[in-house]
């Protein structure tokens, strides 16, 4: 059995995780802070450490260089654990030689599989060599994950800056760039044969955008536009091509990345066709705060337009629901702006 060291200051956050662990047969040993982590780190070796960043005592920061420093623990792996979404953030972590980066909220399944990942990579390199066979020597990857080469694109892309409304792209522009956006949202969307706008994704700032075939040179399927002030770089696609072609460990994060889009649009593909108009709106609505970063005492500014395309219902019948939601308590609203008064009964409509 596997032993995780789980170091996270929120008690109740601390507990059901490492209840969750438990459950999938991990042994979990947990600290409340980062100076109680490191000595625990030090006498129990831990396979694996899953580690907040802003804690008391030693932030997450301070555990991985104390670890990293000392020569019984630098080989453990370290998963940052963090409600801190700049890409900045993540990238200092990357860079101190964090092997992975995790933001709360996060999915259960989505926790498991970075720590399963993370724990057969380490043992693949510490399997001893079978020396009575020759083998060519193994060039090491130059990206050992997605987040070092969104850290290439930062530095080496080209960086571009575009007002809210203003298009990254356009459906059927040449699709020769991947971009990486560093600031902002970004949706992207199609126009449907009577001239009504379907929003097919939302972006966030550290989220790729504008893949397409690597084989074939096909245009863009769908429209980028920018939804509020938003800063992107970007590479090539024959650049992103070469560097993947060269990364295994790089293109099987990717080829999962793209998995869990897909698995994403279905979803929404299916809250549009099967979903009341009520829980239509409800889920857009909440899909929106989460993108946007916006808890229950700040303003959701988007337009009914961008709401109603993304619920896939018509414009009337989105602001008759939001009169709906209003009489009953769940939303207020003032203008073009929308605040959620009740997370827990907006999350229940039926």
């Amino acid at each position: 059995m596997k032993t995780i060291l789980l170091i996270e200051d929120d008690s109740a956050l601390r507990e059901n995780t490492a209840e969750l662990l438990e459950l999938s047969d991990f042994e979990v040993i947990t600290a409340p802070n980062g100076r109680v982590g490191i000595d625990l780190a030090k006498e129990h070796h831990p396979d694996i450490v899953v580690c907040d960043i802003m804690m008391p005592e030693v932030d997450g920061y301070g555990v991985l260089e104390a670890l990293s420093s000392n020569q019984t623990t630098q080989h453990i792996p370290f998963i940052f654990l963090s409600a801190k979404t700049e890409h900045k953030e993540v990238r200092l972590g990357m860079n101190m030689g964090a092997d992975d980066y995790l933001t709360k909220p996060f999915e259960e399944d989505e926790l498991i599989s970075a720590i399963e990942s993370r724990l057969a990579k380490a043992a693949l390199l510490n399997r001893p060599m079978d020396t009575s066979v020759a083998l060519p020597p193994r060039r090491e990857d130059t990206f050992r994950n997605l987040h070092e080469l969104k850290n290439f694109i930062d530095d080496n892309g080209t960086l571009f800056s575009f007002k809210k409304g203003e298009h990254i792209y356009q459906e059927r522009d040449h699709s020769n760039k991947i971009y990486l956006l560093l600031k902002g949202v970004v949706k992207t969307h199609r126009m449907e044969e009577g001239g009504k706008e379907l929003i097919t994704a939302l972006y966030r700032a550290d989220d790729f955008l504008g893949f397409t075939s690597f084989a074939d040179n096909l245009p863009y399927q769908e429209s980028a536009t920018a939804v509020e002030d938003a800063e992107l770089a970007a590479l090539s696609k024959e650049e992103i091509k070469s560097i993947i072609e060269e990364n295994r460990s790089l293109s099987l994060e990717l080829m999962q990345l793209l998995t869990n889009n897909l698995s994403d649009v279905k979803e929404q593909l299916l809250q549009m066709a099967y979903s009341s108009v009520r829980r239509k709106t409800a889920q857009t609505l909440l899909q929106f705060a989460e993108i946007l970063d916006k808890g229950t005492d700040d303003p959701i500014k988007i337009s009914r337009n961008d709401l109603a395309s993304v619920a896939g219902i018509a414009t009337e019948s989105l602001i008759r629901t939001l009169s709906g939601f209003k009489k009953e308590g769940l939303i207020e609203i003032e203008g073009r702006n929308i605040k959620i008064l009740n997370l827990d009964k907006l999350q229940m409509v039926d």
